[in-house]
């Protein structure tokens, strides 16, 4: 039996792999900074992506996507910014937050799946 830690690893990859199937380009996984951990940053041609990964065995109580709450996209949004600022990202480049949910074999990436709002702005 797996550990959370390997099952977790093992869907990320599934979740990175599934992206490059789709033309994007993988530049970090597992992000860290004093914020929180970004999954995945990829380039989907011109715009910058901060990918979300969940997984869940079913789409029951609205699935793995909508697990991603408002105090989750805060701290993402806290984390991609400290990622701009560390990494030195053109602040001219497109920017978007999309979660890969996978949910038994299934997986789906919901582009642009949130908004940077005024609860979780801080600076964007």
């Amino acid at each position: 039996m797996p550990s959370p830690r390997d099952r977790g690893s093992a869907e990320e990859d599934r979740a990175a792999q599934h992206l490059r199937d789709r033309g994007y380009l993988v530049v970090a996984r597992n992000w860290h900074s004093r914020f929180g951990e970004i999954d995945i940053i990829a380039r989907d041609g011109p715009v910058l992506a901060f990918v979300e990964v969940r997984s869940r065995a079913g789409t029951g109580f609205g699935g793995a996507a909508a697990s991603v709450g408002p105090a989750k996209r805060a701290r993402i949004v806290l984390a991609a910014r400290a990622y701009i600022a560390m990494e030195g990202v053109d602040p001219e480049l497109p920017l978007r937050f999309d979660v890969v949910a996978l949910e038994g074999d299934d997986v789906v990436v919901h582009r642009d799946a949130f908004q940077v709002d005024d609860r979780c702005s801080h600076g964007f």
